[in-house]
This record gives C-alpha cells, structure tokens and sequence, in this order.
C-alpha cells in the first residue's frame, strides 16, 4: 500500500476534499491526523476510517491560530513521531467587492488559506525525511471571478509559496507540489453565493471529491518521486474551455 504507516496530516479533514483524502490515505495505510476546527465531523471522519480497520486521530484546531496548529504537529509527532505526507487543504472564502471588505476580513483570509500553509510547512519538515506536502490551490489562482479577491489572491500566492519552498530542500528530504481543483461537488462550492446566483459558472462537470482525493494521494506518494515544485490542475477541463 502506497501510505503504509506513514504518518499523514490533513487539515480541513472534516468534509469535503480533506475527507475523502484522509479515507484514501487510511485505505492505503496511512496513519491519519484528521485536523479540522469541527470536532462532530472531524471525530465522522475518524469513526469511518476506524470501522474500515485504518488508523486515525481527530485534532481540533483553527488553521488560522498559530498556537493550535503547533499543537496538531505536536499530537501527531507525540502519537507516532514522525510526519510523513502533509495536505493543507482548510480554506475559507469571503464574497465582497474589495471596497467593501474590512482589513479584519482580508487578514482571516490570508491567515487560514496562506499562513497556515507556512505554519504547517515550518513545524512539519524538521521531522520529515522524505517527506511530501501537497496543497490545496484552486483555479481562481489562474482565473478568477468578482467579489473572490481575498481566495484568489491567497491561492495564488500559495502556488508560489509551493515553488518556492521546493528550491529550499532537495526533492529526497521533501517535495511540495499543488493541486488546483476546479468546481467539486463540496459545501464550499454550493455555499458560495457567486455559483447560487450564477456569476460564477460551473462550466464542464462538477468534480466528486474522490477524483481530487485520487489525484492528491498520488502526488503525495512515492509514484511522484520526480514531481516537485508545480501544480497539477484537476478540474474537469475548466481552464481549457474559459
């Protein structure tokens, strides 16, 4: 199995992509971290691993606390000390004009969708060894729509943030790649007003949360050993047809 007792950490595990990413990874071995800041639905995600006969812990945390992120790290290095695979997947969207945002509404973006993957990445890779992160970008890193500019501009730094890290350690100690999922069939998308109204258009099908998991668990194999410092776009063939 390609996660077999590695240890993996995966925030936002309570739904959605993160949770199908954490089954996947249990499926295939991995001893699983389900961080989230929903202990009902995270603690969902844990019971479902353990009745498959994987192995899971739940971490309640806000991604965008530094204190309960180190802490996650910390339960994860205390159970089985060690990190093996890290997917920052916890995101968070606002839908105003720029005009309208506060700079409080601005900064919790940045924290919990750009500074938690700094967070995570620092208290992680000093107990990697050939270790891999894969994180959660979005096509709004490439294009984008109105009243999204806190989201659009967090995932595409985080793109560069990925690249950049990638040329602080050799691939054989640590690789970080992306993935830039398109529309996914996941409370974000469906709670996003722009895609109720229509001014986002979820053009070409609507991905199931599985195919990202697929997509993301071989990035964060050994299958991937020469990928390093990119993103893999999974969205359905969105770009392509704009």
């Amino acid at each position: 199995m390609r996660f077999d007792k590695k240890v993996c950490l995966i925030t936002g595990a309570a739904s959605g992509i993160g949770k199908a990413t954490a089954v996947q990874m249990a499926l295939e071995g991995g001893r699983i971290m389900v961080i989230d800041r929903n202990p009902e639905k995270g603690q969902q995600t844990v019971d479902e691993i353990v009745k498959a006969h994987g192995t899971a812990l739940f971490s309640q945390a806000d991604v965008g606390k530094e204190d309960e992120i180190k802490a996650a790290v910390d339960l994860a290095l205390r159970q089985w000390g060690k990190v093996d695979v890290l997917v920052n997947n916890a995101a968070m969207m606002t839908f105003k004009k720029i005009l309208d945002l506060t700079a409080a509404e601005w900064d919790q973006v940045m924290a919990v969708n750009l500074r938690s993957v700094f967070l995570f990445c620092k208290y992680s890779i000093p107990h990697m060894k050939k270790g891999a992160i894969v994180n959660i970008s979005s096509v709004h890193a490439h294009e984008s729509t109105a009243n999204v500019i806190p989201y659009a501009s967090s995932k595409g730094a985080m793109e560069a943030f990925t690249r950049g890290v990638s040329l602080e350690y050799p691939h054989t100690r640590v690789r970080i790649n992306c993935v830039a999922p398109g529309a996914v069939d996941t409370p974000m998308l469906w709670n996003n007003p722009n895609v109720k109204d229509g001014k986002e258009k979820t053009t070409g099908e609507v991905g199931k949360p599985e195919e990202l998991a697929a997509a993301i668990c071989f990035l964060a194999s050994d299958e991937a050993s020469y990928i390093n410092g990119t993103t893999l776009v999974v969205d359905g063939g969105r770009l392509d047809i704009l």
